[in-house]
């Protein structure tokens, strides 16, 4: 789509969700007969292309990209943080209200259920579901977001209403999709005191505000810092929980999901200078100078014992 139009702009990357959204919608039906829980598998998206010199961020879900911008405060330097996408999740009461605003007729559309907001939320005790899903390793869960990549069985009625489906859990009634895939696409032009973009999943998020999460970036080495990110986000689940940190590692996979959600970090440095000189394009976006991930189910360290 870039090369048709001659770079990236919202419409191409509004073009690349869609084709996603529709390859996977074949990939489903054609699995539906063997596997029909994949029509309720669906995930959040997040894409960031910076071209001539402008960002793109577009995003689906509860994930989330934060800059962290360099000001002058009287004469000395800081940093602050600024929010590039916007968190599609019903916990914020005016995406609830632009759910509701779409669904007059299909009441309610979004409920408050054991202090969680959710669309089309079912009470799904395990006497309801029963230990299939346990077996299968599975879990269809009430939507949270309000846009996704798939989730057919919130937007599609032949899915939501196909027995095959219906036998892991209950009926869901829909008038029209709760959901789509339509991406949030917020477009500036990069500034020399854009410092670093951190793309993270709500996992971050749910534990460490934008200001915290960009005043550790800043104050610590590159080298490292999204494993840093995620053990501070970590720790700070620990002190709800009032457990010690080296307790919730030792929680198996699945089980430590009661305690703090999966977090996924991608760390950007924008070296302006640098990516000028040194680096060229690859197609239609500069590359970036320095990533760092984590999203792995090793130990992570307490960050507090990282050193600098």
């Amino acid at each position: 789509y870039a090369t048709e139009q001659g770079g990236i702009s919202a419409d191409v990357i509004k073009k690349a969700f869609n084709a996603t959204e529709e390859k996977f919608f074949q990939f489903v039906k054609h699995q539906l007969p063997v596997r029909p829980q994949i029509a309720s598998v669906g995930s959040c998206c997040l894409v960031g292309a910076i071209s001539d010199g402008e960002l793109h961020v577009a995003n689906l879900g509860d994930s989330r990209v934060v800059l962290g911008q360099k000001v002058s405060d009287g004469g000395k330097a800081r940093v602050v943080a600024e929010r590039l996408s916007r968190d599609h999740n019903v916990s914020y009461e005016e995406v609830r209200k632009e759910v509701e605003a779409q669904h007059p007729d299909d009441s309610p559309v979004v409920v408050y259920c054991r202090g969680v907001w959710r669309i089309k939320d079912i009470d799904r005790e395990k006497s309801n579901y029963g230990l299939e899903f346990v077996m299968l390793d599975f879990d269809i869960k009430p939507a949270s977001v309000s846009r996704s990549i798939g989730d057919f069985y919130l937007k599609k009625p032949e899915f939501h209403r196909d027995p095959r489906l219906m036998q892991y859990g209950h009926h869901i009634p829909l008038k029209k999709p709760v959901l789509t895939a339509e991406p949030s696409i917020i477009s500036r032009k990069l500034k020399s005191q854009d410092l670093f973009l951190i793309f993270a999943s709500d996992g971050l998020w749910e534990h460490l505000s934008d200001e915290a999460v960009v005043d550790i970036v800043y104050k610590n080495p590159r080298a490292g810092i999204a494993k840093r990110l995620v053990g501070a986000a970590i720790r700070e689940a620990t002190k709800k929980r009032e457990l010690r940190y080296k307790d919730i590692m030792k929680i198996e996979r699945g089980i430590r999901r009661h305690f703090h959600d999966d977090i996924s970090v991608i760390v950007i440095y924008l070296d302006h200078e640098k990516a000028a000189s040194k680096h060229s394009k690859i197609g239609f976006t500069t590359a970036p100078v320095d990533i760092y991930s984590h999203n792995e189910d090793k130990v992570v360290e307490d960050p507090l014992l990282l050193k600098n």
